[in-house]
């Protein structure tokens, strides 16, 4: 599995102070963050959802990415229900992966109960601490007048007596994550993932005493001790730990920046990922990569008046500007009837894009037709490609073959790529052939064919 060059991880485990086996994976490249999820981890089995590996893979592209079973989860070594351990031996274990790859300090990223152990860790150990990531976390699991957004004892109790009962069925996975993830619970691959997750996470006793935990945990105390520098990301909706809770966090961390997300998704690999990586790249950092272009198929459709500079000569500067105002109303007149998008006038002429090629035909048609009583003709060109999107800009190279094509026409004709013929087929549009032609600057020879009606 390769992506970005990252390959799979292999798997190596570290040695706790108590001589238990805790799992990590180390991968990627730069400064040295230590991403620490929830109770439900699986070194390995994150790497089977597409959506988490490229999230993974994202942070390797600005770090050296170091993520870790806790004890009791995933690779690690297993412990008994009854014997889950605080968070001060969790923090040890962390610690002791960081000993073990060889890292003096690094970024501690902490999600969902991961959180709580990232804000002791950071708040006791700030010589091995960079800075603080936190997404998708809360201060505390208890419910309190002064936190009034978190869940109440009862609910509490509710939701981990399902746990018990249906922990490791596919039924009890498909509950949790449509009101965990609903965006992620309409993939039918996501859903049967998910209940693998759970069950190779923790067992069902495992599972219920670690949501124990995390419901009587309370790092409130802890947070204007935080001395490093602190990111706290949160969706807008996440429907696990309301947002107020991340407002309090930022509110109470020294300097914390806050960053309020959109999105209805809890886990960091659901719904938007890149913005949460951008957002922790640019902390990290200093930077934000450009945004990578939208990639779409469209027909581009270019038209010039013929005789342009003959016609400039002969009517004089002020008549022949009136005129193409005229020409560029009446032609995005018909690009919007005809439903494209008008991206720019070409000086003396028109560029557009259509979703459909029968469509950009016509209107290459219908925009000689609009504008001949002004006594002058066109010339166009269609080419069905791919296009690059940034901004408001369209690039790519189907655009430079649908202005060489249209640079290739005759006064008041429409001529089109072989593709656009192809894809046009039982339109009602007629074309005659117009031979081989070389496009200058595009490689190959291109067959095109002249609309006839």
């Amino acid at each position: 599995m390769k992506d970005s060059g990252v390959d799979l991880p292999e798997t190596r485990y570290a040695k706790s102070a108590d001589g238990l086996s805790i799992a990590y994976q180390v991968f990627g490249t730069g400064a040295d963050l230590l991403f620490v999820p929830g109770y439900m981890s699986n070194l390995e089995l994150n790497w089977d959802l597409p959506a988490y590996a490229g999230f993974l893979r994202r942070l390797a592209s600005f770090s050296r990415v170091i993520v870790v079973d806790r004890r009791g989860t995933g690779l690690s070594d297993r412990l008994s229900p009854d014997d889950q351990p605080p968070l001060e031996i969790l923090m040890e274990d962390l610690g002791r992966v960081l000993d073990e790859v060889e890292s003096d300090r690094a970024t501690v990223a902490g999600f969902l109960d991961g959180g709580y152990l990232c804000t002791l860790f950071a708040a006791t150990r700030p010589e091995r601490t960079q800075a603080l990531v936190l997404y998708g976390t809360s201060a505390t699991g208890k419910w309190s007048p002064d936190y009034p957004w978190q869940w109440k004892p009862d609910r509490w109790e509710s939701f981990m007596d399902e746990m018990a009962s249906g922990w490791g069925s596919q039924s009890f996975a498909d509950d949790v994550l449509e009101w965990y993830a609903p965006n992620a619970y309409r993939d039918e691959t996501t859903r049967r993932w998910w209940g693998r997750y759970q069950r190779l996470s923790a067992s069902p006793g495992s599972a219920v005493a670690l949501e124990r935990l995390y419901s009587q945990t309370d790092v409130r105390d802890v947070l204007p001790s935080i001395r490093v520098p602190t990111l706290v990301l949160h969706r807008r909706e996440d429907p696990a730990d309301p947002v107020e809770g991340a407002r309090y966090i930022a509110s109470e961390v020294p300097g914390a920046k806050y960053v309020e997300l959109e999105g209805v998704d809890s886990p960091p690999w659901a719904g938007d990922s890149s913005a949460i990586a951008d957002e922790i790249e640019e902390f990290l950092t200093g930077m934000r990569r450009a945004p990578e272009p939208d990639r779409v198929l469209s027909t581009v459709l270019f038209t010039d008046i013929v005789g342009s500079t003959e016609q400039l000569a002969r009517i004089g500067d002020k008549p022949w500007k009136d005129l193409l105002a005229r020409h560029d109303e009446l032609s995005k007149a018909e690009v919007e009837q005809a439903r494209g998008t008008y991206v720019d006038s070409t000086g003396d002429g028109v560029f557009a894009t259509f979703d459909g090629p029968a469509r950009a035909v016509r209107c290459a048609r219908a925009i000689g037709g609009a504008i001949r009583p002004l006594g002058i003709e066109i010339r166009a060109g269609c080419h069905t490609g791919e296009i690059e999107l940034a901004g408001d800009a369209v690039r790519g190279i189907a655009v430079h073959i649908g202005a060489r094509v249209a640079a290739m026409a005759g006064p008041s004709e429409v001529l089109v790529s072989s593709t656009v013929k192809d894809l046009v087929a039982g339109s009602g549009l007629t074309f005659a052939d117009a031979g081989e032609h070389e496009l200058k600057g595009v490689p190959d020879r291109w067959h095109l064919y002249r609309v006839v009606k």
